[in-house]
Formats: structure tokens, C-alpha cells, sequence
């Protein structure tokens, strides 16, 4: 089970100890896409969808994501959030949701953006699903990362 740091020597499931760590700046990035229709493009490019400002509700979604990803995912730590930045890009196919995430901790905020994305993503078609059924989130990906032990990491086909 070498390489994956959540399993202990018996390959069962624990949450690393991360006490003795360097606390250091850390920084990830994380986008996330929603397909949608041409009829949900040309109305969140006008007047938007019949409930509401769904892009406001996608970059607030993003964030509030961001600070609950420990009570979301098992084994991620509790740590502080010092920075989110949200860019939420209407493209002719769909919502980019581009998610940075800042902290000075024991350990990286990966995660983090990923779930920030990832609910701005939901959230988005939480949104428009009224109009467009067939939203769908087409990829979540982290983008780059940096801080900690394994130094600065960006996605080659970003």
C-alpha cells in the first residue's frame, strides 16, 4: 500500500497525522465545466434564468463548498481557509468555475478547490435545470497546486 498516505500499515483507512509538519503557504487551483444548451448560454449571457443570478449563486456556492470540504470528505483535515478567489466564465458550451484557494497550514487545500468547483458546478445546475435537463458537470480537475512536501504541481493539459 506504499504511496497512498490515508492507509496505515494494515491497508486500512486512517486520517494522517499531520502535527509535525511545517506550516507553509499553500495554493491550489481547480476548475470545474458545465455543459449546458445554447438556450441556457444565451439567457445567462442576458436577461439570466427564471431563478435567479445563477452565476452569483455558483461563485457563493464555490466558496461556501470550499470551507466544508472537511465535513464532506472522510479523512480531509479541518484547516483555515485564508483565501478563495472564484471566476465563474460563461463559454459558448457551457459555465467554466475556476476555483484558487490560499492557506498557510500543515497541509495543501487540494481538495478544497476540487469541492469548491465541484459545488459551483452543482449548484449551477441546480440553477439552470429548469430550462436545461441535460446539464451536466463535464470535469473536475485540479490545475495546480503549491506548498508542502511535494512542491509545485501544474496540469500539463489544463
Amino acid at each position: 500500500m506504499s504511496g497512498f498516505t490515508h492507509l496505515d500499515e494494515s491497508g486500512d483507512a486512517h486520517m494522517v497525522d499531520v502535527a509535525e509538519k511545517q506550516v507553509t503557504d499553500r495554493r491550489a487551483t481547480a476548475r470545474a465545466f458545465v455543459r449546458v444548451g445554447p438556450d441556457v448560454i444565451e439567457m445567462l449571457r442576458g436577461s439570466g434564468v427564471p431563478k435567479g443570478d445563477a452565476l452569483a449563486v455558483a461563485r457563493i456556492a464555490a466558496i461556501a463548498g470550499t470551507k466544508r470540504t472537511s465535513d464532506l470528505i472522510p479523512l480531509c483535515h479541518p484547516i483555515a481557509i485564508h483565501g478563495v478567489d472564484v471566476d465563474v466564465e460563461v463559454e459558448d458550451q457551457g459555465v467554466r468555475i475556476t476555483v484558487t484557494v490560499r492557506t498557510a497550514d500543515r497541509t495543501g487545500v487540494e481538495m478544497e478547490a476540487l469541492t469548491g468547483a465541484s459545488v459551483g458546478a452543482l449548484a449551477m445546475i441546480d440553477m439552470v435545470k429548469g430550462v436545461d435537463r441535460s446539464a451536466m458537470v463535464d470535469e473536475v480537475v485540479l490545475l495546480e497546486k503549491s506548498g508542502g512536501r511535494s512542491g509545485h504541481y501544474v496540469r500539463e493539459d489544463s
